[in-house]
């Protein structure tokens, strides 16, 4: 168990994934994305996906990311945000919201 203050401390926000590249550096199969969070700027996440989205697929999707987590090197890549998704067997499917929001939207 965590503190709510702990979870308080995460930015989870709305993105849109402008730009899709294949990430053949990766150890497991990924795309690179880049996704617009309106007001914070364009951020870059390495995500494993491949199985069930196509890279067309990701274009203008919304997605929920925390945004404030601290850069990764993946290969060559730096991720700087996380994008959420839930497993479903092998695949992961990835949270998004119900309706369009505003880039940079705050999830509470």
């Amino acid at each position: 168990m965590i503190d709510f203050t702990a979870f308080e401390e995460l930015d989870i926000r709305v993105g849109t994934v402008v730009e899709v590249r294949d990430f053949p550096e990766a150890q497991k199969p990924a795309y690179q994305l880049q996704i617009d969070f309106g007001p914070l700027g364009k951020l870059n996440s390495s995500a494993q996906i491949t199985e069930r989205y196509q890279k067309e697929d990701l274009l203008g999707k919304q997605v929920i990311a925390v945004v404030n987590l601290e850069p990764k090197k993946i290969a060559h890549f730096e991720s700087q945000c996380l994008v959420l998704g839930a497993k479903d067997q092998e695949e992961v499917i990835l949270l998004a919201p119900e309706s369009d929001l505003p880039n940079g939207q705050q999830i509470l």
